[in-house]
């Protein structure tokens, strides 16, 4: 029993100090894979999380669906999908949670990030004050848990912001800004001519569901009525059985200050949201909707936009529509520049302005790197970005890839002992590329180096190498009332010959081109290279397209049938690694009506969306090729790169060989210790995390099952039941051996086994 007398004074609460290699505030996406990549890199971590679950926005407390460069599937940024560890995430939650619940993507970010034994996870804790010894370098920071009534002051030589509202650097004194720019400032065509206070703001999300019996909804008296919802300029976009993310659009706050104002927007919201159910349910406007209840009302809005902090660069409008070049690209974007009015769900204007580049665009070290504190990361929406830029790298994933790349810098400054802005120096640079490819994280064209890798310089010997004559038909055709294309990679030389069954519903013409992208590394097909125009009969006929006298370069290329409602394709049921079907198609989630049209003098290019359908859709076209498409060697899995990039970049095997089988032999014998295989998970398949529901809990182009034997005939691995991307063999202790011999299985009679890279250390 603990009794205590009458004190005088106040009272103090525990207070606890801590001492650790580095600290990020913030367990949102971006948090989260900053502090596991920091601590399997063997830095000590603590993860100040003021909220009880991790994941931020994706969390159930807000359950918006994690997206980034792959936008749903919607833009031409092909094979897109981010890499490392929020992949491995990503992949986890698909396997265990393809329904999209978002209490199991909490349990999955809770048991990722407390299976490191480096991390300390304080949940519930607030970072609210730094201390400084020095102007530009911070000591520690204060924290305080709800839950446990603790004060926590944590020490460390390095620290991230990762809060989203850049809790840390503001108070570390770090420069930031608020708003839009003008044009002028940075030369971007789709600004205003002046800066403004234009931001982005908060969307609060609900749930719904049907039941077996009638529900009967009384609104909150705060609610808004029936009238003033229904004359809100968004009450057409109201659908009575859309939930959750769909209602994204239900957005306010931008007019007001979205960190010091947060809760009085929320209640906004509350207000706009309550009332919209009411709407829905006794409006008498919606149709079946007697048994729909309402399940769940979020309590924490989903926070667009704040501050964000000037780094070493400032990424623009430029950098994304252009798609720059840096030299310390750790991270890469693709989602639209994707602007609301402020005004949110009280404006005339649209509810957004989403505009594409042609293909995915690097993010530098430096815009993570805090311009004014020395030992200081951004990561997150809160990094060195114009209010156009940040259009697109504010969503999720990006966030969190980004993330990962900071996790990884920090665990390099550790180990080097040097500061985060020592890091720019380019060899420095380049190792720390390295390092995160090295667990898959795909930095564009930054491919591996070979010269760590002792497979580059043993001999590959391969049971077998696809050459791609044609896809087997299934016997079922899909309609060219949408132009329709097969995606190949071509190599340097002349085009081939390509011919297809069809059937004609009457006599027509059917229009082929060959088309590639301007930039090599893009997949929009806005060069026509050639067009054949061909006269059909009525029924069922192969027809044949000479591209031959066409010479292309080792890039991808679009056979693309252009539409005819009066005719049919013939369709496969095969899948082959770095090939897939697109279509000229609207994709409306994501402003795609087909093709994007550009305001006048802004910047953004226009040019078609060629996309694919998801699965169990979207089935390869059956054309045939000759030659044959020679693209998949077993040379490719020293090629350094780890996904589709010019060329497929993957060996894959004959789909008649029974054993696929690799045997890598060197000279002599080499000392082994690690080899690390990488997969193909179908990078191009977007993941949703909430309320979307996918059509497999793992991707079919992956290798499940495979073994790896020394030429002595000792079995290092015999794995079962692969999902996940990289694979990595740690050997207990190192061995010696002149061969490694690597069987795969395929993972069905309609996907030959496919990999992209061997890794050997």
């Amino acid at each position: 029993m603990i009794k205590e007398t009458f004190s005088k004074n106040t009272r103090i609460n525990k207070k606890v100090c801590l001492t650790t290699d580095f600290v990020i505030a913030g367990g949102g996406l971006a948090g989260v894979c900053a502090a596991i990549t920091a601590a399997r890199a063997g830095t000590k971590v603590i993860l100040v999380q003021d909220r009880p679950v991790l994941g931020g926005n994706a969390s159930s407390e807000v359950r918006i669906w994690a997206l980034g460069a792959t936008s749903h599937m919607g833009n031409n940024n092909r094979w897109s999908r981010e890499g490392g560890v929020i992949d491995e995430i990503m992949l986890e939650n698909l396997k265990t949670n393809k329904d999209g619940n978002p209490l199991y993507f909490d349990a999955i970010l809770l048991d990722k990030v407390s299976a490191e034994q480096n991390i300390t996870l304080l949940l519930n804790t607030a970072a609210y004050q730094v201390n400084k010894s020095l102007d530009t370098k911070i000591d520690s920071i204060d924290a305080f848990c709800s839950q446990n009534s603790t004060h926590y002051t944590i020490s460390a030589p390095l620290f991230c912001d990762a809060t989203g509202d850049g809790l840390v650097g503001f108070n570390a004194g770090a420069s930031f800004r608020i708003g839009a720019e003008s044009r002028e400032e940075f030369g971007e065509l789709l600004a205003s001519e002046d800066e403004s206070n234009q931001i982005l703001g908060h969307t609060l999300f609900f749930y719904s569901k049907k039941v077996d019996h009638a529900v009967t909804y009384k609104a909150p008296s705060f609610a808004y009525s029936h009238e003033e919802i229904g004359a809100n300029p968004r009450s057409k976009n109201i659908h009575g059985h859309d939930s959750g993310v769909k209602f994204w659009w239900v957005e306010y706050g931008g007019i007001r200050d979205t960190i010091y104002e947060t809760e009085e927007i929320k209640w906004e919201l509350w207000k706009i949201v309550y009332g919209i159910w009411d709407y829905i349910k006794n409006s008498g406007q919606f149709e079946d909707v007697d048994n729909l209840t309402l399940e769940w009302v979020g309590t924490v809005p989903g926070k667009r936009e704040s501050r964000r902090f000037n780094g070493e660069y400032m990424l623009k409008q430029q950098d994304v529509v252009e798609q720059t070049n840096f030299y310390d690209a750790i991270s890469f974007g693709g989602w639209a520049i994707d602007i609301h009015p402020s005004e949110g769900i009280y404006s005339e204007k649209p509810a957004c302005s989403q505009f594409h580049s042609k293909g995915v665009y690097q993010i530098p070290y430096r815009c993570f790197v805090s311009k004014d504190i020395d030992n200081l990361y951004f990561a997150g929406r809160n990094i060195s970005a114009t209010h156009m830029a940040y259009g697109s790298t504010r969503v999720m994933i990006t966030c969190a890839h980004g993330g990962q790349a900071v996790g990884e810098a920090a665990a390099m400054c550790k180990d080097l002992s040097v500061s985060p802005k020592d890091l720019l120096e380019k060899e420095l640079i380049h190792q720390l590329q390295q390092r995160l490819n090295r667990f898959g994280h795909g930095i564009p064209g930054v491919a591996l180096d070979k010269s760590a890798n002792k497979v580059s310089f043993a001999n590959i010997f391969a049971s077998s190498e696809l050459v791609l004559k044609n896809y087997e038909s299934c016997g079922d055709y899909v309609s060219l009332a949408q132009s329709a294309a097969q995606l190949i990679p071509l190599k340097k030389g002349n085009a081939p010959i390509v011919s297809i069954n069809i059937i004609a519903e009457r006599d027509t013409e059917i229009v082929c081109q060959l088309r590639t992208s301007e930039k090599p590394e893009n997949y929009t097909p806005d060069i026509i290279n050639k067009t054949i125009s061909l006269p059909v009969h009525a029924g069922k006929q192969t027809i044949e397209f000479d591209f031959t006298d066409v010479d292309v370069i080792d890039q991808y290329g679009f056979v693309c049938f252009l539409a005819n409602q009066y005719i049919q394709l013939e369709i496969s049921t095969q899948l082959v690694s770095g090939t897939m079907s697109v279509f000229n198609k609207v994709h409306k989630a994501v402003s795609n009506s087909g093709r994007q049209e550009a305001p006048a003098n802004s910047g953004i290019e226009e040019f078609e969306f060629w996309t694919p359908e998801r699965r169990p859709k979207g089935q390869n076209l059956a054309v045939s090729f000759d030659p044959p498409l020679p693209a998949f060697s077993k040379d490719n899995v020293v090629n350094g790169h780890l996904r589709p990039w010019l060329n497929s970049n993957a060996w894959v095997s004959d789909y008649a060989d029974t054993q696929p089988t690799l045997k890598i032999t060197w000279q002599e014998k080499v000392e082994l210790s690690e080899i690390t295989l990488f997969f193909d998970t179908d990078y191009d398949h977007a993941l949703e995390t909430v309320l979307m529901q996918h059509p497999e809990s793992e991707m079919p182009y992956c290798v499940k099952s495979y073994r790896i034997r020394t030429a002595e005939g000792k079995l290092l691995a015999d794995v079962n039941n692969n999902y996940q991307t990289v694979n990595t063999l740690t050997l207990d202790s190192s061995i010696t051996s002149q061969e490694l011999i690597i069987e795969l299985d395929h993972p069905s009679s309609d996907v030959p086994a496919a990999l992209f890279e061997i890794q050997v250390r």
